[in-house]
């Protein structure tokens, strides 16, 4: 039994080089995967609420069964892992780690309809959850895996600009209102309505349909749009070098070996 619940463990983690089955049944997952994001996209069109509709939903049927089966046999292998070695325990928390949390939330919306009463409205939400599998691709995505990296490594530097760009928010927004308030009562009503132009304004999207009419709101308002060009700029730079950062990590300097003259990673 245990050498079966090894090589099952071996099987449905990434392939090793030269495990052909488990190759094999990467690319299975990772081939249902993508067709389950297509099924629910085509879900959407008249052609799957027509006469596709019946195949649609047993597609979904076996997807499911296949993604419940892969999830059982990785949290019972699990134990392999020495990090995870603890029967219950162990198994608990490989359970609760982030991807395995994503492949439950792919396979659970087709389950909970059947043990609670849910209206139709809960029902189109859990529909709307399935959209998830489509993470399950970070497991088989080594550049998914690289900006997870680094969102880790720039959290604090991520978080710090957020932080700014929401006081620029609401200072701006706070202004605005009490500048525009008399001159336009239904559309700068509060603060809060007030943020609606903040945001599209600090992202320079501008859909037009909230803007000032005064001189001073107009300086304001051009104030703050230079001012969002800038600020949205820092996250792209803080991710942009980290990805660089990373990506230099990831790649092996190449050296002659001093004893047989062989080039050889380092």
């Amino acid at each position: 039994m245990n050498a079966i619940r090894k090589r099952i463990n071996k099987i449905v983690r990434i392939a090793e080089p030269g495990d052909s089955v488990s190759r094999a049944f990467d690319l299975f997952i990772f081939a249902l995967i993508i067709l389950n994001v297509a099924a629910i996209i085509i879900e959407t069109t008249s052609l799957g609420a027509g006469s596709l509709k019946n195949f649609f939903y047993w597609f979904e049927v076996i997807s499911v069964a296949i993604f419940t089966v892969e999830y059982i046999l990785r949290v019972w292998s699990s134990v392999e892992d020495p990090m995870y070695a603890q029967a219950l325990g162990g198994r608990l928390r490989f359970a609760l780690t982030p991807l395995m949390l994503v492949d439950l939330l792919a396979i659970l919306p087709f389950y909970l309809p059947f043990v609670l009463a849910l209206d139709l409205r809960v029902l189109r939400i859990l529909r709307l959850i399935r959209i998830f599998r489509l993470f399950r691709l970070a497991r088989y995505l080594e550049n998914m895996k690289i900006m997870v990296d680094v969102f880790k490594n720039k959290k604090e530097e991520i978080l710090i600009t957020l932080s700014v760009g929401f006081m620029l928010l609401l200072i701006a927004s706070t202004l605005m209102y009490h500048i525009e308030h008399d001159a336009q009562p239904e559309v700068f009503s509060s603060i809060p309505s007030a943020m609606w132009w903040g945001v599209a304004t600090l992202t320079t999207v501008g859909y037009g349909d909230t803007y000032p009419v005064t001189s001073l709101g107009r300086m304001l308002g051009s104030l703050i749009a230079i001012l969002g060009i800038g600020m949205f700029a820092l996250p792209a730079g803080i991710l942009g070098s980290g990805f660089v950062e990373e990506m230099g990590k990831k790649k092996k300097t190449v050296i002659n070996c001093p004893h047989c003259g062989k080039k050889i990673h380092k």
